[in-house]
């Protein structure tokens, strides 16, 4: 008898995945979704976007999912997001994993951004997390067992000039997870993990809000949303609270929090030069409402590794 191995035993224990994703239809999450499938499980993906939920829903197919199931629903209802959870539960009688990957950005001034824009960036991290873990954790508990996997942010450690929604938006989502791990203590089989990417090459920045003139891009490193995604299917065998996505994150967080003067003065003017496109765009709201399909996709425009 052939001894198996543990790639062997891995791939065996995700044969028998249930993975919920939340965001999928885009970016990260797509890419993700895509990730899993190739190890052979079953999906539930979740986005505002019908079509391109389809979309991601076939590219999943084509990688091996052994069955998937689309809910469109918004992270800000909480009603849409039980019933994605009551899908997962009915179809295939648990959950394993939940892969929470939905948000919205902008970019201005904080008093040039419109308030209800500010507010919905805001709202779609903090109290759409709030929703997912409101849903999931009955199950989990349950269980007593399951991971779930909450896409962050570098900008959820530190600060930049005209993103003050999102860093808003990331700070909040963090210390809710914070909060959850410490609250799940007593059940060592259901974790929460963070992973806090950099730039990444998703379509989030041509979809962003903006008030500044024009675009924002990913700024250096540029990873790809597939490399993003195995750092997320690898929580699963190795949980962590907080896991930086990206090379360079801890030298950036242990400058914003070492030397502060230093930070500020540098931050902006290496935003501009890195992280802004040199286009022309009227104000927009971008995605922030709604959802536009016509720019969802795994990857954005901008070369990754």
């Amino acid at each position: 008898m052939t001894a198996e191995t543990p790639d062997d035993v891995s791939s065996a224990r995700a044969l028998q995945e249930v993975v919920l994703v939340i965001g999928a239809s885009s970016g990260i999450g797509r890419a993700t979704a895509v990730q899993f499938a190739g190890r052979g499980a079953s999906l539930v993906l979740v986005a505002r976007s019908a079509a391109t939920l389809a979309d991601a829903a076939a590219d999943c197919r084509r990688a091996g999912a052994t069955a998937v199931e689309c809910v469109p629903a918004d992270v800000l209802d909480p009603a849409a997001v039980q019933a994605a959870v009551d899908r997962a539960t009915t179809t295939f009688g648990r959950l394993d994993v939940v892969v929470h990957a939905a948000t919205v950005m902008a970019y201005g001034r904080i008093e040039d951004v419109q308030p209800d824009v500010f507010e919905r960036v805001v709202d779609t991290a903090v109290l759409g997390t709030f929703n997912v873990f409101r849903a999931v954790l009955p199950v989990l508990r349950a269980q007593r067992r399951g991971h779930v996997v909450v896409v962050s942010s570098l900008l959820a450690s530190i600060t930049a000039p005209t993103m003050g929604a999102y860093v808003t938006a990331k700070w909040g989502q963090l210390g809710l997870v914070r909060t959850l791990q410490q609250e799940l203590r007593e059940l060592p089989d259901v974790h929460v993990s963070a992973v806090a990417p950099g730039g990444v090459t998703t379509p989030i920045y041509d979809q962003a809000a903006t008030v500044l003139g024009n675009t924002g891009h990913p700024p250096p490193p540029v990873y790809t949303p597939e490399r993003v995604a195995r750092a997320i299917v690898s929580r699963i065998d190795t949980p962590r609270r907080l896991k930086q996505s990206g090379f360079l994150n801890p030298l950036i967080i242990a400058g914003f929090r070492l030397f502060p003067p230093v930070f500020d003065t540098l931050v902006g003017p290496l935003l501009k030069v890195f992280g802004m496109a040199r286009d022309s765009v009227p104000p927009t709201t971008g995605n922030v409402f709604a959802p536009v399909p016509e720019k969802e996709s795994t990857r954005g425009t901008y070369w990754g590794i």
